[in-house]
C-alpha cells in the first residue's frame, strides 16, 4: 500500500483492492456452482446414478451457502467508507506493533503492495476489543497483546 509523507495509507485502494478480491470469489464460486448443476443435470438422465445425484445436491446446497456468505459480504463491504477515522470503527485500517487490521469484512489474510493485511469482521473478537479505541491504547486477546499505532 502507497504510504504517504504524512504517514497515512491509501485506504480508497485498499477497499478497492478488497471489494476487488471478494468480486474475485464471487466469480469462481459462480463457475462452480454453474459447473455443478450442470454436470447434476447430465446425472439425472440416468437412474443408476443416485448416491452421486445426493452428493452433488448436498454440494449445491454448500456452494449456495457460500454464495450466501459472500454476497453477504458484498453488501456489508458497501457500507465500509475509505474516510480516515481517529478512533477505530468500521472501515478502519488499525496498525499496531505486530500486524495491519482492516475492519472489514471476515476475508482473513491478503496481500496488497507487499504488506500483509488481515480484513476481519466487526463482529470479530478483535475487531470488537478494537472498537472505539485509539492510537496508544491496548488489547489483550487470549495471551495476545497488541498496542494500536496508528488508526486511519
Amino acid at each position: 500500500m502507497v504510504q504517504y509523507p504524512s504517514g497515512g495509507y491509501d485506504k480508497k485502494a485498499l477497499r478497492e483492492y478488497v471489494v476487488e478480491m471478494l468480486q474475485g470469489k464471487i466469480k469462481t464460486l459462480s463457475y462452480y456452482l454453474n459447473f455443478t448443476l450442470d454436470a447434476t443435470r447430465e446425472i439425472k438422465k440416468t437412474s443408476k446414478y443416485d448416491s452421486i445425484r445426493e452428493e452433488m445436491q448436498e454440494e449445491i446446497y454448500h456452494l449456495d451457502k457460500q454464495m450466501a456468505s459472500l454476497k453477504l459480504m458484498q453488501q456489508n463491504m458497501r457500507r465500509v467508507l475509505s474516510e480516515p477515522t481517529e478512533v477505530v470503527k468500521v472501515g478502519s485500517l488499525v496498525i499496531t506493533q505486530n500486524s495491519r487490521f482492516y475492519i472489514s469484512i471476515s476475508l482473513g489474510e491478503f496481500f496488497f503492495d507487499s504488506l500483509r493485511y488481515y480484513a476481519i469482521s466487526p463482529e470479530s473478537p478483535m475487531a470488537r476489543l478494537m472498537l472505539g479505541k485509539k492510537p496508544g491504547e491496548s488489547l489483550v486477546l487470549g495471551k495476545i497483546r497488541q498496542e494500536i499505532r496508528e488508526v486511519y
